[in-house]
């Protein structure tokens, strides 16, 4: 049996209705986004869980919960797995960032990797510290289903980790939207990309009215 990573971003926030910068910004979850969280659980709360590992802000957690709970799984929190830090523009739209921050933005969309918000993170700075999560679980288990609760950039960043793609690439290679699942293998010959972006697991008027 393979060691198989399964990325879960967290449910439906008012930050991700709005498409407003949300990184340390401690949300709660939307009433759509405890309903994903209930779709993801009753969908795989049957497959046989090993680890999960969250990122320890109250959106992911609460993700996590419906799963966990019923099923006595204890949640490994981890700081490496939070979302990246916005700096000075959490909370904002990209509107109002262009407008105030237009020179740092222009330089941040062209290459994420290693250009940050204002006062915030580089992707690279992500990549170094959810690798280091990465690397725990790879170490600590040899086979079996590891939950990962996570955000939208970082789960992207630790996709391109894991497949050799351009961290500054990671906002136009990979999308990621609410409470959907990525599910990679490692495998013999290196991760095996199974599921990027998947929401069927959602009911059908979920996926229907969320955004990204």
């Amino acid at each position: 049996m393979s060691l198989k990573l399964y990325f879960l971003r967290h449910g439906e926030t008012t930050a991700s209705q709005t498409g407003a910068y949300c990184g340390r910004l401690d949300l709660e979850l939307t009433p759509s986004g405890h309903e994903m969280a209930e779709d993801f659980a009753k969908f795989y709360r049957n497959l046989p869980w090993t680890a999960v590992y969250c990122s320890p802000l109250k959106r992911t957690l609460a993700t996590a919960q419906p799963l966990c709970k019923p099923l006595g799984l204890e949640i490994h929190k981890r700081d490496g797995l939070k979302e990246i830090y916005y700096g000075q523009w959490e909370g904002k739209s990209p509107e109002e960032v262009n407008r105030e921050f237009h020179d740092e933005y222009v330089r941040w969309l062209a290459d994420p990797g290693w250009n940050a918000p204002t006062e915030g993170e580089k992707g690279i700075d992500i990549s170094r510290r959810s690798s280091e999560v990465l690397e725990e679980i790879e170490h600590t288990y040899l086979s079996g289903n590891i939950l990962i609760v996570s955000h939208k950039a970082t789960i992207r960043i630790m996709l391109c980790y894991l497949l050799g793609i351009d961290v500054g690439r990671f906002r136009d290679r990979i999308g990621m939207p609410v409470a959907s699942v990525s599910i990679v293998e490692l495998a013999t010959h290196g991760p095996l990309v199974h599921v990027m972006g998947d929401r069927s697991h959602l009911r059908e008027d979920l996926r229907k009215r969320i955004g990204t």
